[in-house]
């Protein structure tokens, strides 16, 4: 069995909380970690494009930069990018094979060994600072192994309630394992669930009140305002007005870093994030807006995002492809998501087991023209027939990840996807 199809097996023996067997795998490595400086990005919503425009902006200053996230859209090597590279295929499966033994002696799980190799992978490219994204709550999760020089913490919403509790406490709690007590962190947290990870006793700055105006296709301008009293403004291209505050949480946790202002505005017009709220042309000169709003508050955000979108093209509502875990609050997912579709085509990651089948989303969408397909290439095809000037494909982030590759003409890897 080939390095990756051993790690990617052991998706199938599930998510076991806890740094142990974490922290044995990486001294078994000599803890390649302590090599560079290190980032940790929790949160509920938006912690990818806060890494990913952290990551840019660092990269503009000058460091060497790993960025760190999960799960990957379409190829394995996506979750660990140097410099705003890829790494190539070639260099992470040699670095997994030396990985592996020790994961077995420590019987490490899926996530627990994608961190480590990570770390292991940052060390040899000679980063000098990783942004690493968490991967679910905070406390328990491998990368809190690390020892963060800053923590940044996005939000607190409802998902996973069945590792990290059923309330917004609960939750905030686990979020706030990230934090140390004395270091730095930035916070886009609710008021009221604030005093939770101020517990921890970092020196916290919460993101406060920031102006955010629209530029439409073109992105969100965004106002911060400074703690001097002063503001700094800046574009990022992330559309929507979550994206625009997630931005602005990278841009103070920049500064928190030390990174001037100047270089700030540069960094945050240079970051990409693909598969959300990321717009895709189409043959016909339609567009397809990709987004991995897979629980009620990413639906709210994507929701937003197509109120102050679509008026400019003259629409009120487009069409929709859906699919999702069954695992999500996906009534609370459609009932977001209606009122602004035309119809819904509904389909399936074919790679991931967890996918719901797409007769048992139908009665969710009750009211509305409703098809199902059997694959996304299958919703795709029904969707370009339709010839229409704007779609959304959202949900799991597995489905992102299959329909990318058949709208750019690539091809993505075929292995089951868990995690």
């Amino acid at each position: 069995m080939t390095g990756l199809d051993w790690l990617f097996a052991r998706q199938r023996f599930g998510i076991h909380p806890g740094l142990g067997r974490v922290r044995a795998l990486l001294a078994l490595l000599g803890d390649p970690q302590q090599a560079y400086r290190v980032v940790l990005v929790g949160g509920t919503n938006g912690k990818g494009s806060t890494a990913a425009t952290l990551a840019a902006i660092l990269e503009t200053s000058g460091e060497r930069v790993g960025l760190f996230t999960s799960p990957h859209l379409t190829h394995f090597a996506e979750r660990f990018r140097v410099a705003g590279e890829d790494l190539p295929n070639q260099t992470v499966a040699e670095a997994l094979a030396r990985v592996r033994p020790h994961a077995e002696a420590v019987e490490a799980s899926f996530f627990e060994i994608v961190t480590t190799l990570g770390c292991l992978l940052f060390a040899e490219a000679g980063v000098t600072l990783a942004v690493m994204e968490v991967g679910l709550g905070g406390r328990l999760d491998a990368t809190n192994a690390l020892d963060p020089a800053l923590s940044v913490i996005t939000n607190v919403a409802l998902d996973h309630t069945e590792i990290l509790g059923d309330t917004l406490a609960a939750i905030a709690a686990e979020k706030a394992g990230i934090l140390r007590a004395g270091r730095p962190a930035v916070s886009d947290v609710a008021a009221g669930l604030r005093p939770i990870l101020e517990e921890e006793g970092a020196d916290l700055w919460a993101l406060g009140d920031v102006q955010t105006q629209s530029v439409g296709w073109e992105g969100w301008a965004v106002t911060l305002p400074l703690p001097q009293g002063q503001s700094l403004r800046f574009r990022t291209p992330l559309l929507g007005a979550h994206g625009a505050r997630n931005a602005a949480l990278a841009a103070l946790a920049a500064l928190r870093l030390g990174v001037t202002e100047s270089v700030i505005r540069q960094g945050t017009e240079a970051v990409e994030w693909p598969g959300r709220m990321e717009v895709i042309p189409t043959v016909a000169g339609g567009r397809v807006l990709l987004d991995g709003a897979h629980n009620p508050a990413g639906a709210e955000a994507l929701a937003a995002a197509l109120s102050d979108l679509l008026p400019q093209l003259g629409l009120q509502r487009v069409p929709f492809i859906f699919g999702a875990a069954a695992d999500k609050d996906l009534g609370g997912v459609a009932e977001v998501l209606r009122p602004l579709a035309s119809r819904v085509i509904l389909t399936r990651a074919v790679l991931s087991p967890r996918a719901t089948h797409p007769a048992a989303l139908a009665p969710l969408f009750e009211g509305l023209p409703v098809h199902l397909t059997d694959s996304p290439a299958e919703a795709l095809a029904l969707l370009e027939s339709l010839q229409q000037p704007l779609a959304v494909v959202c949900g799991s982030l597995y489905l992102i990840g299959e329909v990318r590759p058949l709208l750019l003409g690539g091809a993505g890897e075929e292995r089951e996807r868990w995690q």
